[in-house]
């Protein structure tokens, strides 16, 4: 081999190297400006929102790191002071608590979804509707803690209504949130439970007895916002934006939501 061809080939070779060497710097670059959003987020929209993450990771370079769980509870950690950049609450008041001590990114809140509150109870019962709730065979009645779960607030404010409250309250059960009461009815553990919608479709172990009647309980709404302190408040309100964007509705509608 002549000394030019040499030269020639070792050059080539160098310039191979720089192109791989390259191309690792920038795929490690890339992988290195990746946001990591941290989300609050209420129990009941857990399937809904991580099929959305998947879907918007595709042309966004954001991971989420998402805690879910009963509303009021998520806006107490928030509150003493979780590393949140946004929450997702499914009742208003634990977001309005936030917002009236200042901890929401100004101008972030929206009205995201609504949903409605149905009264359930294992497949195989024959209970019939909410009046049945006063039978002797309905020994246990499982309701999401009204002190931190919206579902329980919703579901207290329903057997109040129907003057019901009082005389069931030896027979409830609470549960830290509204796929736990699910899940006690699901099992046989309570003979009834007070659970949304969006949460009964997705079980075939229940059947929905009834539906609240209108105006017994507050609207059901989901409010979304960034936390102030974020970090990546770009991010969020990009996402939030994302939540309300025809795609989003199309995957929110099919697990039972509707948008607000």
């Amino acid at each position: 081999m002549s000394l030019e061809v040499r030269d020639r080939s070792l050059s080539q070779y160098r310039l191979w190297i720089a192109v791989l060497c390259f191309a690792w710097l920038v795929g490690g670059c890339r992988s290195g400006y990746r946001t990591t959003v941290t989300l609050s987020v209420a129990a009941s929209l857990q399937d809904s929102i991580e099929e959305i993450e998947e879907l918007y990771k595709r042309d966004h370079p954001v991971e989420f790191r998402n805690n879910f769980g009963a509303s009021g509870t998520l806006s107490r950690e928030i509150e003493q002071g979780a590393p949140v950049d946004g929450f997702i609450s499914a009742g208003v008041k634990p977001m309005e608590q936030l917002q009236a001590k200042g901890m929401l990114v100004q101008g972030s809140r929206v009205d995201l979804l609504s949903n409605s509150l149905v009264l359930i109870a294992p497949s195989n019962s024959d209970l019939k509707g909410f009046s049945g709730l006063v039978e002797k065979r309905v020994r246990t009645i499982a309701l999401g803690d009204p002190a931190s779960v919206p579902a329980g607030q919703y579901g207290r404010q329903a057997l109040d209504a129907l003057r019901l409250y009082e005389k069931l309250q030896t027979r409830i059960v609470f549960a830290k949130d509204v796929r736990q009461v699910l899940t006690y009815v699901e099992s046989g553990n309570a003979d009834a439970g007070l659970v949304y919608a969006t949460d009964a479709e997705k079980s075939h172990r229940v059947r929905v007895v009834a539906e609240a009647p209108a105006g017994t309980h507050d609207p059901i709404i989901y409010p979304a916002a960034g936390v102030r302190g974020s970090q990546n408040v770009s991010a969020v309100r990009d996402f939030i934006s994302f939540l309300r964007s025809p795609a989003a509705r199309v995957i929110f509608e099919r697990h039972g939501f509707r948008m607000a």
